[in-house]
């Protein structure tokens, strides 16, 4: 099965939310699952939009990248981006910002208290969007209970997949994964691969769903 014809939406990596002209809240996230999914998806046929948040890899062959910063940068990317048949949400988001200090915060001795804002809920934004792709998957990076938090995840962000990977064991940066897909079918328990091949198998999925 291949992806002609087909316009594929891919977020990858993390994002930064400035708290300074010099520091930033961020994460561990390499971008490689998301560029690797965008990869097999321009490999199956594809038109692939890539946005990605800071990262320092290679643009895949035939892949539309926009780099953005913040997740406020990222959610009007995607948004732009729109229409497209299928969507996957694979960056790691930041789930808070704080207003930036127009300076460098000096270091004292003080406690310095930051005020955090939740920031903008990309996958509901999109779940929610009359341009709403026919398949919306989403990625959920869990340490703890990965089933029941992506379980509950998909059903409150209104996803039609989420992909569940435990976190905790370094696969934030790492080159290989383990994952489980979690459709309104249940779930599935796939085995541990590299990251390419977790990409492979689930663009093949997709293919399956869009032909």
């Amino acid at each position: 099965m291949t992806l002609d014809g087909k316009h594929i939406l891919v977020t990858a990596g993390p994002t930064h939310e400035p708290i300074d002209p010099v520091r930033v809240i961020a994460n561990r996230s390499s971008g490689r699952q998301g560029f690797a999914i965008a990869a097999a998806a321009a490999a199956a046929g594809a038109r692939v939009t890539l946005i990605a948040g800071p990262v320092t890899l290679p643009t895949p062959p035939g892949v539309h990248r926009i780099d953005v910063e913040t997740a406020e940068q990222m959610a009007d990317a995607v948004l732009r981006a729109l229409p497209c048949d299928a969507a996957i949400m694979v960056a790691a988001v930041a789930d808070w910002r704080v207003e930036p200090a127009a300076n460098k915060l000096k270091k004292t001795r003080a406690r310095l208290s930051l005020n955090f804002t939740p920031t903008r809920d990309i996958l509901a934004e999109l779940s929610a969007s009359p341009q709403r792709p026919r398949l919306l998957i989403g990625f959920a990076a869990e340490t703890e209970d990965v089933i029941a938090n992506a379980v509950a995840k998909r059903e409150r962000k209104g996803a039609d997949w989420m992909v569940a990977n435990d976190v905790s064991t370094g696969v934030m940066g790492g080159a290989r994964n383990r994952v489980n897909l979690i459709s309104a079918a249940g779930v599935e328990d796939w085995p541990e691969g590299s990251k390419e091949e977790i990409a492979a198998r689930l663009v093949e999925r997709i293919a399956g769903i869009l032909s």
